[in-house]
Protein backbone atom coordinates (compact mmCIF):
# COMPACT_ATOMS: atom_id res chain seq x y z
CA UNK A 1 0.00 0.00 0.00
CA UNK A 2 1.28 3.45 -1.23
CA UNK A 3 0.46 6.76 0.99
CA UNK A 4 1.54 10.06 1.58
CA UNK A 5 0.43 11.46 5.08
CA UNK A 6 1.50 14.00 7.46
CA UNK A 7 2.65 11.87 10.78
CA UNK A 8 1.34 8.69 10.83
CA UNK A 9 2.00 9.12 14.97
CA UNK A 10 -1.13 11.22 14.82
CA UNK A 11 -3.04 8.29 13.77
CA UNK A 12 -4.77 7.90 17.71
CA UNK A 13 -6.17 10.77 17.59
CA UNK A 14 -7.80 10.50 14.08
CA UNK A 15 -9.20 7.13 14.88
CA UNK A 16 -11.77 9.05 18.10
CA UNK A 17 -12.50 11.59 15.30
CA UNK A 18 -13.51 8.81 13.50
CA UNK A 19 -15.26 7.34 16.05
CA UNK A 20 -16.91 10.57 16.84
CA UNK A 21 -18.24 11.43 13.40
CA UNK A 22 -19.33 7.57 12.81
CA UNK A 23 -21.88 8.22 15.64
CA UNK A 24 -23.54 11.16 13.78
CA UNK A 25 -23.48 9.14 10.66
CA UNK A 26 -26.29 6.48 11.23
CA UNK A 27 -27.24 6.01 7.39
CA UNK A 28 -23.41 6.01 6.18
CA UNK A 29 -23.06 3.17 8.92
CA UNK A 30 -26.04 1.18 7.96
CA UNK A 31 -24.72 1.09 4.42
CA UNK A 32 -21.09 -0.16 5.56
CA UNK A 33 -23.04 -3.22 7.47
CA UNK A 34 -25.07 -3.72 4.06
CA UNK A 35 -22.11 -4.01 2.15
CA UNK A 36 -19.91 -5.96 4.33
CA UNK A 37 -22.65 -8.81 3.90
CA UNK A 38 -23.49 -8.63 0.36
CA UNK A 39 -19.74 -7.04 -1.14
CA UNK A 40 -21.41 -5.17 -4.06
CA UNK A 41 -18.04 -3.53 -4.96
CA UNK A 42 -16.15 -6.61 -4.49
CA UNK A 43 -12.81 -6.46 -6.74
CA UNK A 44 -13.33 -2.44 -7.60
CA UNK A 45 -10.78 -0.16 -7.55
CA UNK A 46 -11.73 3.25 -6.08
CA UNK A 47 -9.76 6.63 -6.69
CA UNK A 48 -11.82 9.40 -4.46
CA UNK A 49 -10.57 13.14 -4.47
CA UNK A 50 -12.36 14.59 -1.45
CA UNK A 51 -11.83 16.74 1.60
CA UNK A 52 -9.82 14.37 3.97
CA UNK A 53 -12.15 14.61 7.31
CA UNK A 54 -13.58 12.68 9.93
CA UNK A 55 -16.82 12.50 7.74
CA UNK A 56 -15.10 11.11 4.26
CA UNK A 57 -13.26 8.54 6.14
CA UNK A 58 -16.38 6.87 7.23
CA UNK A 59 -17.35 6.87 3.18
CA UNK A 60 -14.28 5.15 2.11
CA UNK A 61 -15.16 2.54 4.85
CA UNK A 62 -18.22 1.65 3.77
CA UNK A 63 -16.62 1.28 0.43
CA UNK A 64 -13.90 -0.64 1.46
CA UNK A 65 -16.35 -2.82 3.72
CA UNK A 66 -17.99 -3.69 -0.07
CA UNK A 67 -14.70 -5.33 -1.21
CA UNK A 68 -13.40 -1.84 -3.20
CA UNK A 69 -9.85 -1.12 -2.51
CA UNK A 70 -9.86 2.70 -2.13
CA UNK A 71 -7.20 5.15 -2.63
CA UNK A 72 -8.35 8.72 -1.24
CA UNK A 73 -6.92 12.13 -2.04
CA UNK A 74 -7.80 15.76 -1.37
CA UNK A 75 -9.96 18.19 -3.10
CA UNK A 76 -8.15 21.49 -1.22
CA UNK A 77 -4.78 22.07 0.14
CA UNK A 78 -5.64 23.46 3.17
CA UNK A 79 -8.96 20.85 4.08
CA UNK A 80 -6.91 17.58 5.24
CA UNK A 81 -7.20 16.60 8.88
CA UNK A 82 -3.99 14.89 9.17
CA UNK A 83 -4.90 12.88 12.02
CA UNK A 84 -7.58 11.59 9.76
CA UNK A 85 -5.20 10.87 7.42
CA UNK A 86 -3.00 9.08 9.48
CA UNK A 87 -5.82 6.73 10.93
CA UNK A 88 -7.00 5.48 7.63
CA UNK A 89 -3.33 4.65 6.47
CA UNK A 90 -2.41 2.65 9.96
CA UNK A 91 -6.33 1.80 11.37
CA UNK A 92 -7.83 1.02 7.95
CA UNK A 93 -5.00 -0.24 5.24
CA UNK A 94 -6.49 2.98 3.01
CA UNK A 95 -3.81 4.26 0.65
CA UNK A 96 -4.26 8.16 1.72
CA UNK A 97 -2.27 11.23 -0.21
CA UNK A 98 -3.10 13.89 1.65
CA UNK A 99 -0.93 16.73 3.60
CA UNK A 100 -2.82 19.83 5.00
CA UNK A 101 -1.39 23.24 3.71
CA UNK A 102 0.48 21.04 0.69
CA UNK A 103 1.64 23.73 -2.50
CA UNK A 104 -0.12 23.07 -5.82
CA UNK A 105 2.90 20.73 -6.93
CA UNK A 106 2.13 18.24 -4.07
CA UNK A 107 -1.71 18.57 -4.08
CA UNK A 108 -1.65 17.37 -8.24
CA UNK A 109 1.50 14.64 -7.43
CA UNK A 110 -1.34 13.42 -4.57
CA UNK A 111 -4.01 13.19 -7.36
CA UNK A 112 -1.46 11.54 -9.65
CA UNK A 113 -0.63 8.66 -7.16
CA UNK A 114 -4.26 8.28 -6.40
CA UNK A 115 -5.14 7.48 -9.81
CA UNK A 116 -2.10 5.35 -10.07
CA UNK A 117 -4.25 3.06 -8.56
CA UNK A 118 -5.66 2.84 -12.02
CA UNK A 119 -9.16 3.19 -10.61
CA UNK A 120 -12.81 1.74 -12.07
CA UNK A 121 -14.57 4.43 -10.44
CA UNK A 122 -13.77 7.94 -9.63
CA UNK A 123 -15.29 10.26 -6.62
CA UNK A 124 -14.87 13.68 -6.95
CA UNK A 125 -15.34 17.26 -5.13
CA UNK A 126 -14.67 19.21 -7.86
CA UNK A 127 -13.65 17.41 -10.20
CA UNK A 128 -10.20 17.40 -10.15
CA UNK A 129 -9.77 13.82 -10.83
CA UNK A 130 -11.43 13.96 -13.85
CA UNK A 131 -10.38 17.05 -15.27
CA UNK A 132 -6.83 15.12 -14.80
CA UNK A 133 -8.09 12.29 -16.73
CA UNK A 134 -8.85 14.05 -19.46
CA UNK A 135 -6.32 16.07 -19.73
CA UNK A 136 -2.99 14.33 -18.62
CA UNK A 137 -4.07 10.37 -18.48
CA UNK A 138 -6.27 9.78 -20.85
CA UNK A 139 -4.86 6.25 -21.76
CA UNK A 140 -6.93 5.53 -18.75
CA UNK A 141 -10.71 6.07 -19.94
CA UNK A 142 -11.15 3.10 -20.98
CA UNK A 143 -10.92 1.49 -17.57
CA UNK A 144 -13.48 3.56 -16.32
CA UNK A 145 -16.89 2.46 -15.35
CA UNK A 146 -18.21 5.25 -13.97
CA UNK A 147 -17.91 8.86 -11.79
CA UNK A 148 -19.47 10.67 -8.69
CA UNK A 149 -19.48 14.61 -7.96
CA UNK A 150 -19.76 15.88 -5.14
CA UNK A 151 -20.42 19.50 -5.77
CA UNK A 152 -21.90 22.65 -7.45
CA UNK A 153 -18.72 23.47 -8.82
CA UNK A 154 -17.70 20.36 -10.53
CA UNK A 155 -21.24 19.35 -12.25
CA UNK A 156 -20.58 22.80 -13.98
CA UNK A 157 -17.26 21.44 -15.37
CA UNK A 158 -18.46 18.01 -16.15
CA UNK A 159 -21.42 19.42 -18.02
CA UNK A 160 -19.34 21.48 -20.04
CA UNK A 161 -17.61 18.49 -21.02
CA UNK A 162 -20.05 16.57 -21.82
CA UNK A 163 -21.27 19.72 -23.71
CA UNK A 164 -18.92 18.94 -25.76
CA UNK A 165 -19.47 15.84 -26.34
CA UNK A 166 -15.99 15.30 -24.64
CA UNK A 167 -16.72 13.62 -21.09
CA UNK A 168 -15.26 9.99 -21.30
CA UNK A 169 -17.30 7.83 -18.76
CA UNK A 170 -20.48 8.39 -16.99
CA UNK A 171 -21.02 10.32 -13.93
CA UNK A 172 -23.34 10.79 -11.33
CA UNK A 173 -24.17 14.43 -10.05
CA UNK A 174 -24.51 13.57 -6.60
CA UNK A 175 -24.37 17.02 -5.81
CA UNK A 176 -27.90 17.37 -7.30
CA UNK A 177 -29.93 14.93 -5.13
CA UNK A 178 -32.38 16.61 -3.21
CA UNK A 179 -30.90 14.62 0.41
CA UNK A 180 -27.54 16.39 -1.01
CA UNK A 181 -28.34 19.96 -2.36
CA UNK A 182 -30.92 20.59 0.02
CA UNK A 183 -29.82 20.23 3.39
CA UNK A 184 -25.99 19.65 3.13
CA UNK A 185 -25.13 22.41 0.77
CA UNK A 186 -27.81 24.91 3.09
CA UNK A 187 -27.55 23.57 6.25
CA UNK A 188 -24.49 22.30 6.11
CA UNK A 189 -22.80 25.31 4.32
CA UNK A 190 -25.07 27.56 6.29
CA UNK A 191 -23.42 26.91 9.70
CA UNK A 192 -19.80 25.42 8.70
CA UNK A 193 -19.05 29.16 6.55
CA UNK A 194 -20.17 31.47 9.91
CA UNK A 195 -18.61 28.72 12.11
CA UNK A 196 -15.21 29.30 9.93
CA UNK A 197 -15.68 32.81 10.02
CA UNK A 198 -16.09 32.78 13.86
CA UNK A 199 -13.36 30.59 14.55
CA UNK A 200 -11.13 32.79 12.57
CA UNK A 201 -11.75 36.13 13.83
CA UNK A 202 -13.88 35.87 16.86
CA UNK A 203 -15.92 38.74 15.42
CA UNK A 204 -19.47 39.39 16.39
CA UNK A 205 -21.79 39.10 13.80
CA UNK A 206 -25.06 41.19 15.45
CA UNK A 207 -25.38 44.30 13.98
CA UNK A 208 -23.04 43.45 11.01
CA UNK A 209 -23.32 44.18 7.69
CA UNK A 210 -22.53 41.08 6.04
CA UNK A 211 -22.65 40.60 2.09
CA UNK A 212 -23.80 36.88 0.54
CA UNK A 213 -22.86 36.61 -3.14
CA UNK A 214 -25.16 34.13 -4.53
CA UNK A 215 -27.83 33.08 -3.65
CA UNK A 216 -27.58 29.31 -4.71
CA UNK A 217 -28.44 26.55 -1.61
CA UNK A 218 -25.61 27.51 -0.24
CA UNK A 219 -26.26 31.42 -0.22
CA UNK A 220 -29.22 30.40 0.88
CA UNK A 221 -27.76 28.70 4.52
CA UNK A 222 -25.32 31.27 4.92
CA UNK A 223 -27.58 34.12 4.78
CA UNK A 224 -29.97 32.54 7.13
CA UNK A 225 -27.50 31.55 9.68
CA UNK A 226 -25.97 35.11 9.16
CA UNK A 227 -29.30 37.06 9.74
CA UNK A 228 -30.27 34.49 12.59
CA UNK A 229 -26.86 35.64 14.33
CA UNK A 230 -28.11 39.29 14.22
CA UNK A 231 -26.25 40.21 11.01
CA UNK A 232 -27.69 43.00 8.35
CA UNK A 233 -27.96 40.72 5.45
CA UNK A 234 -26.90 42.06 1.87
CA UNK A 235 -27.32 39.64 -1.33
CA UNK A 236 -25.49 39.74 -4.53
CA UNK A 237 -26.85 37.73 -7.75
CA UNK A 238 -26.91 37.60 -11.49
CA UNK A 239 -29.68 35.47 -11.73
CA UNK A 240 -33.32 37.27 -11.74
CA UNK A 241 -35.20 34.42 -10.47
CA UNK A 242 -33.00 33.91 -7.52
CA UNK A 243 -32.52 37.68 -6.84
CA UNK A 244 -36.41 37.98 -6.73
CA UNK A 245 -36.10 34.94 -4.21
CA UNK A 246 -33.72 36.96 -2.23
CA UNK A 247 -36.45 40.36 -1.95
CA UNK A 248 -39.39 37.76 -0.93
CA UNK A 249 -37.15 36.25 1.70
CA UNK A 250 -36.56 39.57 2.78
CA UNK A 251 -33.02 40.48 2.49
CA UNK A 252 -31.61 43.79 0.26
CA UNK A 253 -30.63 42.97 -2.59
CA UNK A 254 -27.92 45.31 -4.05
CA UNK A 255 -24.95 44.98 -7.05
CA UNK A 256 -21.95 44.31 -5.78
CA UNK A 257 -20.06 48.10 -6.68
CA UNK A 258 -22.68 49.17 -3.99
CA UNK A 259 -22.11 46.57 -1.15
CA UNK A 260 -18.53 46.56 -1.41
CA UNK A 261 -18.93 50.66 0.25
CA UNK A 262 -21.50 49.11 2.87
CA UNK A 263 -20.47 45.91 3.98
CA UNK A 264 -18.66 44.44 6.72
CA UNK A 265 -17.99 41.32 6.02
CA UNK A 266 -17.83 39.64 2.66
CA UNK A 267 -18.70 36.06 1.56
CA UNK A 268 -18.86 34.52 -1.75
CA UNK A 269 -20.89 31.12 -2.93
CA UNK A 270 -21.16 31.83 -6.62
CA UNK A 271 -18.90 29.02 -8.10
CA UNK A 272 -17.69 31.44 -10.31
CA UNK A 273 -14.68 33.53 -10.94
CA UNK A 274 -14.03 37.61 -10.20
CA UNK A 275 -16.55 38.03 -7.92
CA UNK A 276 -15.26 40.70 -5.79
CA UNK A 277 -12.57 42.51 -7.84
CA UNK A 278 -10.34 45.60 -7.88
CA UNK A 279 -12.88 47.62 -8.38
CA UNK A 280 -14.60 46.46 -5.29
CA UNK A 281 -11.58 46.15 -2.88
CA UNK A 282 -11.11 50.32 -3.27
CA UNK A 283 -15.12 51.26 -2.20
CA UNK A 284 -14.20 48.69 1.40
CA UNK A 285 -14.27 50.30 4.62
CA UNK A 286 -10.91 50.12 6.84
CA UNK A 287 -11.80 46.39 8.31
CA UNK A 288 -13.72 45.02 5.50
CA UNK A 289 -13.32 41.01 5.69
CA UNK A 290 -13.26 38.57 3.06
CA UNK A 291 -14.34 34.90 3.02
CA UNK A 292 -15.01 31.99 0.29
CA UNK A 293 -17.11 29.72 0.56
CA UNK A 294 -17.03 28.71 -2.77
CA UNK A 295 -15.31 25.60 -3.93
CA UNK A 296 -11.98 27.12 -6.44
CA UNK A 297 -10.20 30.65 -4.47
CA UNK A 298 -11.11 31.99 -7.75
CA UNK A 299 -13.99 34.51 -6.37
CA UNK A 300 -12.10 37.00 -5.22
CA UNK A 301 -9.26 38.20 -7.19
CA UNK A 302 -6.57 38.03 -4.48
CA UNK A 303 -3.73 38.69 -7.22
CA UNK A 304 -5.45 41.80 -7.60
CA UNK A 305 -5.59 42.72 -4.01
CA UNK A 306 -1.77 41.99 -3.55
CA UNK A 307 -0.54 44.78 -6.12
CA UNK A 308 -3.31 47.30 -4.75
CA UNK A 309 -1.57 46.32 -1.21
CA UNK A 310 1.63 48.23 0.22
CA UNK A 311 2.00 45.77 2.74
CA UNK A 312 0.62 42.87 4.10
CA UNK A 313 1.47 40.62 6.99
CA UNK A 314 -0.37 37.53 8.98
CA UNK A 315 -2.28 39.31 12.08
CA UNK A 316 -4.34 35.69 13.19
CA UNK A 317 -3.56 32.21 11.93
CA UNK A 318 -5.21 32.18 8.74
CA UNK A 319 -5.93 35.96 8.55
CA UNK A 320 -3.75 37.91 5.85
CA UNK A 321 -4.13 42.01 6.56
CA UNK A 322 -3.63 44.14 3.42
CA UNK A 323 -2.90 47.41 3.61
CA UNK A 324 -4.04 49.24 0.58
CA UNK A 325 -2.19 52.71 -0.86
CA UNK A 326 -4.97 54.75 0.61
CA UNK A 327 -4.53 53.12 3.99
CA UNK A 328 -7.55 51.01 4.47
CA UNK A 329 -6.97 47.49 5.79
CA UNK A 330 -8.75 44.58 4.05
CA UNK A 331 -8.76 41.01 5.61
CA UNK A 332 -8.22 37.93 4.00
CA UNK A 333 -9.64 34.56 4.99
CA UNK A 334 -7.81 31.12 4.55
CA UNK A 335 -6.05 32.09 1.96
CA UNK A 336 -9.66 33.02 -0.04
CA UNK A 337 -10.02 29.01 0.23
CA UNK A 338 -13.03 27.46 1.37
CA UNK A 339 -13.48 29.60 4.89
CA UNK A 340 -15.22 26.26 6.38
CA UNK A 341 -13.12 23.55 6.15
CA UNK A 342 -9.31 25.71 5.93
CA UNK A 343 -10.53 27.65 9.14
CA UNK A 344 -13.29 25.05 10.88
CA UNK A 345 -13.87 21.37 10.59
CA UNK A 346 -16.42 21.69 7.21
CA UNK A 347 -19.87 20.04 7.36
CA UNK A 348 -21.51 18.24 10.58
CA UNK A 349 -21.37 15.10 10.26
CA UNK A 350 -24.84 14.90 10.18
CA UNK A 351 -25.50 16.17 7.11
CA UNK A 352 -22.23 14.32 5.30
CA UNK A 353 -24.21 11.38 6.27
CA UNK A 354 -26.72 12.10 3.84
CA UNK A 355 -24.50 13.01 1.00
CA UNK A 356 -21.98 10.59 1.42
CA UNK A 357 -24.89 7.61 1.78
CA UNK A 358 -25.72 8.88 -1.79
CA UNK A 359 -22.03 8.74 -2.74
CA UNK A 360 -21.83 5.01 -1.74
CA UNK A 361 -25.18 3.83 -3.32
CA UNK A 362 -24.67 5.82 -6.39
CA UNK A 363 -21.40 4.01 -6.53
CA UNK A 364 -23.04 0.50 -6.29
CA UNK A 365 -25.49 1.88 -8.50
CA UNK A 366 -22.38 2.33 -11.06
CA UNK A 367 -20.86 -0.93 -10.25
CA UNK A 368 -24.10 -2.47 -11.56
CA UNK A 369 -25.22 -0.60 -14.10
CA UNK A 370 -22.26 1.26 -15.78
CA UNK A 371 -22.04 -1.00 -18.97
CA UNK A 372 -25.26 0.21 -19.65
CA UNK A 373 -25.30 3.78 -19.18
CA UNK A 374 -23.92 6.83 -21.78
CA UNK A 375 -21.08 9.31 -21.36
CA UNK A 376 -23.37 11.68 -20.19
CA UNK A 377 -23.73 13.61 -16.46
CA UNK A 378 -27.01 11.78 -14.60
CA UNK A 379 -28.94 12.43 -11.80
CA UNK A 380 -28.99 10.45 -9.00
CA UNK A 381 -31.70 8.02 -9.42
CA UNK A 382 -34.80 8.58 -7.67
CA UNK A 383 -35.07 6.01 -5.53
CA UNK A 384 -31.87 5.88 -4.29
CA UNK A 385 -32.54 9.62 -3.03
CA UNK A 386 -35.65 8.16 -1.32
CA UNK A 387 -33.99 5.52 -0.16
CA UNK A 388 -31.59 7.95 1.99
CA UNK A 389 -33.90 9.96 3.07
CA UNK A 390 -36.15 7.05 4.57
CA UNK A 391 -32.76 5.98 6.30
CA UNK A 392 -32.30 8.93 7.69
CA UNK A 393 -35.64 9.60 8.96
CA UNK A 394 -35.81 6.25 10.87
CA UNK A 395 -32.44 7.39 12.39
CA UNK A 396 -33.92 10.30 13.79
CA UNK A 397 -37.13 8.42 14.82
CA UNK A 398 -39.24 10.51 13.10
CA UNK A 399 -42.41 8.62 11.83
CA UNK A 400 -44.54 9.68 8.20
CA UNK A 401 -47.47 8.87 7.26
CA UNK A 402 -48.19 6.08 3.98
CA UNK A 403 -50.73 6.29 1.14
CA UNK A 404 -53.79 4.75 1.52
CA UNK A 405 -55.25 2.73 -0.94
CA UNK A 406 -57.91 5.66 -2.07
CA UNK A 407 -55.55 8.55 -1.32
CA UNK A 408 -53.32 6.40 -4.40
CA UNK A 409 -56.65 6.05 -6.61
CA UNK A 410 -56.85 9.10 -6.39
CA UNK A 411 -53.30 10.84 -7.63
CA UNK A 412 -53.22 8.62 -10.32
CA UNK A 413 -56.62 9.49 -11.80
CA UNK A 414 -58.49 11.79 -14.31
CA UNK A 415 -62.32 11.77 -13.22
CA UNK A 416 -62.63 12.98 -9.77
CA UNK A 417 -63.17 16.89 -10.06
CA UNK A 418 -64.70 19.40 -8.33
Amino acid sequence: MQFEVKDLSLASEGKLRIEWADRQMPVVASIRVRFARTRPLRGLRIAACLHVTSETANLARALQAGGAVVALCASNPLSTQDEVAASLVRHHRIGVFAVCGENRASYYRHINAALDLRPQITLDDGADLVSTLHSKRRAQMTELLGGTEETTTGVIRLRSLEKRGLLGYPIIAVNDAQTKHLFDNRYGTGQSTIDGIIRATNLLLAGRKVVVAGYGWCGRGVATRARGMGAQVLVTEVDPLRALEAVMDGYAVVPMAQAAAEGDVFITLTGDIAVITREHFLRMKDGAILANSGHFDVEIDIAALRKLAKKTRFVRSGIEEFTLRNGRRLYLLAQGRLVNLAAAEGHPATVMDMSFANQALSVAHLARRAKSLEKRVYSVPAEIDRQVAALKLAALAVGIDRLTPQQKTYLSSWEVGT
